[in-house]
């Protein structure tokens, strides 16, 4: 079976950590991290990722700013972006059907079960 490539792009090497090892643990992808914004899209354009979790607030470079320079390279720019978040309170993203600003959003702390099915239902599309 071949599996999705995900890649994740947090500043937090906790949080990138935990994803990974979760995600992993399906055996359903294969998960590259990424914890500096500014290597984020160069790492993209090399790993050709099914999917991108990107995390919004980071120092440096937030995770808009990173999805505009994914979308303006071709290569990237048809790749499924879900936004993790820690300002939006789980009842606020889903009040707003999973998407804030015309995009997917997930609060963190991330629920695994609700992250695969974001996922599962991207991947799908």
């Amino acid at each position: 079976m071949k599996k999705h490539r995900i890649l994740i792009v947090d500043d937090e090497v906790g949080v990138t950590r935990l994803l990974k090892l979760n995600l992993e643990a399906t055996q359903r992808f294969e998960v590259k991290v990424v914890n500096d914004p500014r290597e984020a899209v160069e790492i993209a354009v090399g790993f050709r990722p099914a999917l991108i979790l990107l995390d919004i607030m980071m120092p440096g470079l937030d995770g808009g700013e990173v999805a505009e320079q994914m979308q303006a390279r071709p290569s990237l720019n048809d790749v499924p972006i879900v936004f993790l978040t820690a300002v939006a309170r789980k009842d606020e993203v889903k009040e707003r059907g999973g998407v804030i600003g015309g995009r997917p959003f997930i609060a963190k702390p991330v629920d695994m079960p609700e992250l695969l099915a974001r996922i599962e239902e991207h991947l799908a599309k």
